[in-house]
């Protein structure tokens, strides 16, 4: 395996209430290279979609540490941190959050908005689209698509700015079986296609079943599954 590209220790997260600290994460630790996927499953309030937002930088941890390619992204200012962020990662979330009166082809270009100008962004997004099965489907809106499809422009979006890791926020639960069979496979063929780190958390066993390497957060404990 490469060197590993994603490096988590001892991750902590707690919020502060009235009575006493609310233990969110606890001692999370584990690493990914580029090219390489997990799944991350629990229930309901386990601390997924805290995980989750603290990979993106969306949120820093209270304790441990987060580093990509050795650094520690929360050491950057506010614009660094952002700059990075659009840069660096991508993200695909359960809701697609794609603009109703943009095309297909606006929604994917939309991360490009603040990226640094290059010329061969619509050029990218066009071939992305290809390979999740939309070429067809360049200029039509939301409304005209499925929730498959839907989804598929979602992944497209979140690669059109070359990303290192992928974060995946329960991408296939709004989707029927057949769907969400065919996301799941898509998102295996991206990460070794892209040579992109993917963390995908999910309710789905089926999901996770078709990746290599899972684990479960129980009580704020990161542990491998067999």
């Amino acid at each position: 395996m490469s060197e590993s590209f994603l490096s988590v220790n001892s991750l902590s997260k707690s919020f502060e209430t009235r009575a006493e600290p609310l233990h969110i994460l606890n001692e999370v630790t584990f690493e990914l290279s580029l090219g390489e996927s997990l799944a991350v499953m629990g229930p309901s309030g386990s601390g997924k979609s805290t995980l989750l937002h603290i990979l993106g930088t969306l949120e820093p941890p209270s304790r441990g540490e987060v580093r990509m390619e050795g650094n520690d992204p929360f050491e950057l200012d506010d614009a660094g941190l952002a700059a990075f962020r659009n840069g660096t990662i991508g993200f695909v979330f359960q809701e697609h959050h794609l603009l109703p009166q943009c095309s297909t082809l606006e929604n994917v270009l939309l991360p490009t908005i603040v990226a640094d100008a290059k010329s061969d962004h619509e050029k990218r997004a066009r071939e992305l689209l290809e390979n999740v099965g939309l070429s067809d489907r360049i200029e039509h809106r939301p409304a005209e698509l499925s929730g498959g499809e839907r989804q598929r422009v979602a992944i497209a979006r979140s690669l059109i700015n070359e990303p290192k890791l992928l974060l995946c926020d329960e991408p296939t639960g709004n989707l029927d079986r057949v769907n969400a069979e065919a996301v799941g496979k898509l998102f295996l063929d991206i990460c070794e296609q892209h040579n992109t780190a993917m963390v995908v958390v999910t309710h789905s066993t089926a999901l996770a079943a078709t990746f290599p390497k899972r684990m479960e957060l129980l009580d704020g404990e990161l542990h491998p599954m067999e």
